[in-house]
């Protein structure tokens, strides 16, 4: 996927950036804290190879989506979703998530449950979160972030490869170094390491990390019990970022979902664990199912 064009859409609700690409069934991408269209793109390459037309936005306050007081919300992220849908002509669509993504998602899937097909949530936030390292989160998204990463990336990229494994991840040695050698020594998953580490980079994310640090300790209720679309929740047990528990207490939420544990699996373990291409093939089939009629 390429991920230098993307393109800002005027909606009824605001200007929202994002990356277009694929002419399959239409899946929307909604990345995480940090993130943006790029890290939405980024992670949903597999979607595209496999057939899928992949949208990924910029969520408020990261890359060319501006924040207001009217966009802070997952609410109010859930009407952009579908203003944007709404921009490019689709009725309908499946929606992933990661991370971050989780609360607008979720959002989306009760308030325009019409309009969603499937939903896929990965390692995704469920209710009130509380984030950890946030003074690094700050640094790395402030102004000179992504020149720091551009440099580390370039000149000691096994330990950008290191240090994300090791953040990502609740591992004992023994597991940390078999995960660090299976990622450096795959240049596909090597190579998406690199490239997720540098998506969370950059000042135009930082007004984007500071609500979501804002906004997702505030979040009550998402009303997952209304959620009706067919949904798969899949989960590192060993995540470092988001625990393992906000998919429990979604699959006992949602009625009728699925979760799928990564064992001992890191907050990336969809892509960059020994296990990846299998579970993207679950991923794959669940959005493949038949399109609802309610």
């Amino acid at each position: 996927m390429d991920r230098s064009t993307s393109r800002v859409v005027d909606t009824a609700h605001g200007a929202i950036e994002c990356i277009d690409a694929g002419e399959g069934q239409p899946v929307l991408f909604v990345h995480g804290s940090p993130g943006g269209a790029d890290q939405g793109a980024l992670m949903g390459a597999f979607l595209l190879d496999a057939g899928f037309r992949v949208i990924a936005p910029a969520r408020p306050g990261y890359g060319r989506t501006p924040l207001t007081k009217e966009n802070r919300t997952p609410a109010a992220q859930a009407v952009l979703h579908v203003d944007l849908m709404d921009a490019l002509g689709l009725e309908r669509a499946s929606v992933v998530c990661w991370s971050g993504g989780g609360p607008s998602t979720y959002s989306l899937a009760t308030t325009h449950s019409a309009r969603v097909d499937r939903v896929v949530a990965i390692a995704a936030v469920s209710g009130d979160f509380r984030f950890t390292g946030i003074t690094e989160s700050r640094l790395m998204a402030g102004s000179s972030g992504r020149w720091v990463m551009d440099q580390l990336v370039h000149h000691a990229p096994k330990s950008v490869v290191r240090s994300l494994a090791k953040e990502e991840g609740h591992l004992d040695r023994s597991h940390l170094a078999a995960l660090v050698d299976h990622i450096w020594n795959d240049p596909a998953t090597r190579s998406f390491a690199l490239e997720l580490a540098r998506s969370v980079t950059g000042s135009q994310r930082k007004a984007g990390l500071k609500n979501d640090q804002t906004t997702f300790p505030e979040i009550v209720d998402l009303r997952l019990a209304e959620v009706t679309a067919p949904t798969l929740l899949v989960h590192g047990t060993a995540d470092a970022d988001v625990p393992f528990d906000q998919s429990e207490r979604a699959r006992g939420s949602i009625p009728g979902a699925v979760l799928l544990p990564i064992a001992d699996g890191t907050h990336i373990a969809a892509w960059t664990d020994p296990t990846s291409e299998n579970v993207q093939g679950r991923i794959i089939a669940h959005l493949r199912g038949a399109s609802r009629t309610n």
